[in-house]
């Protein structure tokens, strides 16, 4: 990937997913949005379902994400939004819900995740929870609905990254955090950076007709952050003394960071590529370990012999 040739777009860092999708026509397509019933998933949701794609939610509360979902008016002609049990962290529910899925699959956007867990936490596969829930569950899943996405002709795997995939590589050695000091943020990073991982080692499929692109939503207050403690946003300048957001020109509001899903995800511009991660709207250039400046991916997760690498890892890990 060179600087000279990063995809542009028209639209800034701050744009909606109104402005993104305006005049596509999704009638006809059928999406996945993993975590859709909430912060930027509930837009990804929102703006597809307006776009007139038939979306299901996929979410490990069905009860609550229906509640979520009820305000969503979806484009005329096209049916309400379906929600469908689906915990990532768990193999047998990704089995049973790929297995239920009938016909072809053009979009599939693998958004829902968890973000610095205190402590480690293990799934019944021995699976550090992060790992699990943003990058393995999301692999088992996107594998085992591979033949319906190849089914549509033209379908995008959309994988919402995030900016943290530059504090850690993946680490082969000690992936669960085994024998190394369990570290929230190294754990997050490297699920973050295996995710990036995912779309490069997906341009195997760009031949069945499937793209893959990754992305760093920016910084948007959701419920992701649930897990944060107040002394840590106040390290990250985020809230003040008393608990206050402090607003920031580069925060956005949840359509805004959905924007960039929504890009990948439906946007004409954008056909055609994969293996790619994009920010802000724009295809992000590659930056070294060392640079401080933000944003931009990290060397160490658009390699292809990692990728590559990381592919074969999980694909052992999701057979048992």
């Amino acid at each position: 990937m060179h600087d000279s040739a990063l995809l542009t777009t028209p639209f800034h860092s701050h744009a909606t997913t109104t402005e993104v999708l305006a005049g596509t026509d999704l009638s006809g397509r059928r999406a996945i949005v993993t975590g859709g019933a909430s912060g930027i998933g509930l837009e990804t949701t929102r703006a597809l379902a307006a776009a007139g794609a038939a979306v299901t939610v996929a979410a490990r509360d069905p009860r609550s994400a229906e509640e979520a979902l009820r305000a969503i008016s979806p484009a005329p002609g096209t049916d309400p939004v379906e929600v469908r049990a689906l915990d990532l962290a768990d193999l047998n529910s990704v089995g049973a819900f790929a297995k239920a899925w009938q016909g072809p699959l053009d979009i599939l956007v693998a958004n829902a995740g968890v973000m610095a867990l205190p402590t480690r936490e293990v799934t019944a596969q021995g699976w550090e929870m992060q790992l699990a829930v943003n990058h393995l569950g999301h692999f088992a899943l996107a594998t085992a609905l591979h033949g319906e996405l190849r089914a549509s002709g033209s379908a995008r795997l959309v994988i919402v990254s995030s900016g943290a995939h530059r504090t850690a590589a993946f680490d082969f050695e000690d992936p669960q955090f085994e024998r190394r000091p369990y570290d929230r943020w190294t754990a997050y990073g490297q699920s973050k950076t295996a995710d990036v991982l995912l779309a490069v080692g997906a341009r195997r499929w760009a031949g069945d007709g499937i793209t893959a692109n990754a992305l760093n939503p920016g910084w948007i207050s959701t419920n992701l952050q649930r897990h944060v403690d107040d002394a840590t946003m106040r390290e990250l300048g985020a809230i003040d003394e008393d608990g206050n957001i402090i607003p920031q020109p580069y925060y956005k509001s949840p359509e805004q960071g959905a924007a960039t899903s929504v890009l990948l995800a439906a946007s004409p511009l954008v056909e055609g590529v994969t293996g790619r991660y994009f920010e802000d709207n724009q295809e992000a250039p590659v930056v070294a370990a060392d640079d401080e400046r933000p944003g931009g991916v990290a060397a160490h997760a658009v390699d292809t012999g990692t990728a590559d690498r990381l592919w074969d890892y999980a694909a052992a890990a999701v057979r048992g």
